[in-house]
């Protein structure tokens, strides 16, 4: 993703929001910022450096709303999640110092995730800038790796144009955090504040590449004369609002397509097209006929290293068609025959118009050859254990048949974010919320408070495990003081389970600290003020999990399940996708 200058907007814009000039301080021009912005929800949590923009917050909360989190980390995973299933870009508030270190760890989730987010840090008055001033740190410098776009204002007139550029930079082209750090002086100060002028051009950055003709006819030829197409979608087909363009092209193609974790509920699971999850534990067929297909298309998606395991073994017999915003996305990690730039909006139609009407049955009965195998080896046993300990499987399986695929689901980050991405059923897109390139544990709560905001009428549901829980516990009191109706569903195997089955696997069972001793978390949940249950017993989990779903409010239910069950399939590391473990 490109790092950009520091040069203010050259842009062009829209009709300023304020025509009479009026003399505000920076603390005010920001709220105006985010009236023109359209914000309506901020995270944050407040402090010295922070206050004259929390002062004048004060005015406007009539027009926003804002959601005391318990540590800054929970505000930016509420952003992301609110972001992820609104479309919206997110808002953070956090003070200077610890309160915008404390923000690093989310925006590098955002930026490999490429989720919209606006941070404003408040920062030491100017003039003590360098001088080590309590609770300085150099925050720009720190963010500038993890950041689309950071800066720093020392002048309050810098405010409007600033922010404009911000708010563009990060919902536009391939999404991205931005970090704005304002020095306490520049909060105060009084200036003439000329109107908001929104930004939709900066001279420097071209947030969609231009579209070539001559790359889509050629996709399109290659597409055309295939035997065995295959189509590999992620987040970029979300992100660009195109999953009608997207199924209307897999369905004039009759493209078999498979999903990163980003991209799943892109197109809904019960598609006769969606084939399944790509990955390190995605399903048997997309993995292995990845390696058999001979032309495979990329739409949204940045081959990462789980999708692809050895690069030097990754479908060498097919010809690869790549589709995305980012230009520096196509060759980065597997080498294109054709790139396809531009937005999938604009390019997916294009290219549909000139694909043939066809259908590859003989090539969509391998996959299905593949998934009964899968499901004979792996999906029975999960969803019908043979023991009296519940699985993971088992548990999203029943919820499947509960929630109708029409929740979002928000995970955390191990065994049960792997079982849920990879049996959770949905039907309309923004439903799966995870942490995907950073692999955050702790993420799950806070960002299905932000999820729930960004989307209130849906049930959002956060599935996490008894380690990543304890990373974020705290913002259970974001819950209690909101009475934010999120249903919190714990599957606990009493160990930090991914790391303890690669330790079985691959390190001969020498289990190093993963054996993880957790408190009562019904009686914490009670603590706050919220209800639940904990179960352990097959017979009660269904009654368990509808009486989690029928609850007005919070709730929050544990499910013991097995400690050592392992997540199949599974591609190990340092090995091609074809060789796909099934057990």
């Amino acid at each position: 993703m490109p790092q950009f200058t520091d040069t203010l907007p050259q842009e062009k814009t829209s009709a300023p929001i304020a025509k009479e000039i009026v003399e505000l301080s920076g603390s005010q021009a920001v709220m105006q910022a985010f009236l023109a912005e359209d914000v309506e929800t901020i995270f944050g949590y407040p402090g010295g450096a922070i206050m004259p923009i929390y002062d004048a917050l004060y005015d406007f909360t009539d027009k926003m709303e804002h959601i005391l989190v318990r540590h800054e980390q929970g505000a930016i995973h509420a952003a992301q999640g609110y972001a992820r299933t609104s479309g919206k870009t997110g808002v953070v508030f956090a003070t200077s110092g610890p309160g915008a270190t404390n923000l690093v760890t989310g925006l590098a989730d955002a930026i490999i995730d490429s989720t919209p987010v606006v941070c404003i840090t408040g920062q030491v008055f100017a003039h003590l800038l360098g001088t080590d001033a309590f609770q300085e740190v150099d925050i720009i410098n720190i963010t500038t790796p993890v950041t689309k776009w950071n800066y720093q204002v020392t002048d309050a007139s810098e405010i409007p144009g600033v922010l404009a550029k911000a708010f563009f930079i990060a919902a536009s082209g391939r999404p991205g955090p931005v970090l704005i750090d304002i020095t306490k002086n520049a909060q105060i100060q009084k200036f003439n504040f000329e109107g908001y002028k929104k930004c939709d051009f900066i001279r420097s950055y071209r947030p969609k590449p231009l579209i070539r003709k001559s790359n889509i006819e050629q996709a399109a030829a290659l597409i055309n004369a295939a035997e065995k197409p295959f189509v590999l979608f992620g987040q970029g087909v979300i992100l660009g609002k195109a999953e009608t363009e997207f199924k209307k092209f897999i369905e004039k193609g009759g493209l078999p397509a498979a999903w990163t974790i980003l991209g799943l509920s892109a197109l809904p699971t019960d598609h006769p097209l969606n084939v399944g999850m790509l990955g390190m534990h995605g399903n048997y067929g997309p993995n292995v006929l990845t390696n058999e297909c001979d032309v495979l298309i990329a739409v949204g998606m940045r081959f990462d290293d789980r999708v692809t395991g050895r690069l030097d073994k990754y479908a060498k017999q097919a010809k690869i068609i790549h589709l995305d915003i980012d230009p520096a996305e196509i060759d980065k990690n597997v080498k294109a025959t054709i790139g396809v730039w531009g937005d999938c909006k604009e390019t997916l139609p294009l290219l549909t118009e000139l694909l043939q009407q066809k259908k590859y049955p003989q090539w969509l009965d391998r996959f299905t050859q593949h998934k009964t195998q899968e499901e004979e080896t792996c999906i029975f046993p999960e969803f019908n254990p043979a023991t009296e300990e519940i699985s993971m499987g088992e548990v999203i399986n029943t919820l499947n048949d509960l929630t109708k695929g029409d929740a979002v689901i928000v995970t955390d980050v191990g065994q049960h974010q792997m079982v849920a991405c990879r049996y959770a059923k949905f039907t309309q897109s923004k439903s799966n919320i995870t942490s995907g390139g950073a692999g955050t544990m702790g993420f799950a709560l806070p960002a299905a408070i932000g999820a729930k905001y960004g989307a209130p009428q849906r049930t959002v549901i956060a599935i996490i495990g008894d380690g990543g829980f304890q990373m974020t516990i705290q913002e259970l009191g974001t819950i209690m003081q909101t009475k934010l109706d999120v249903k919190i569903l714990i599957l606990n195997n009493r160990f930090l389970g991914m790391v303890r089955q690669w330790q079985e696997l691959f390190h001969e069972k020498r289990y190093s600290f993963v054996d993880i001793t957790s408190p009562d978390f019904v009686q914490v949940a009670k603590g706050y003020y919220i209800d639940g249950k904990s179960v352990s017993e097959r017979e009660k989990l269904k009654d368990a999990l509808q009486e989690m779903l029928d609850h007005k409010g919070p709730y929050l239910l544990e499910v013991m399940v097995g400690k050592e069950n392992n997540v199949f399939p599974m591609v190990a590391q340092g090995t091609s996708v074809a060789e796909i473990r099934l057990k």
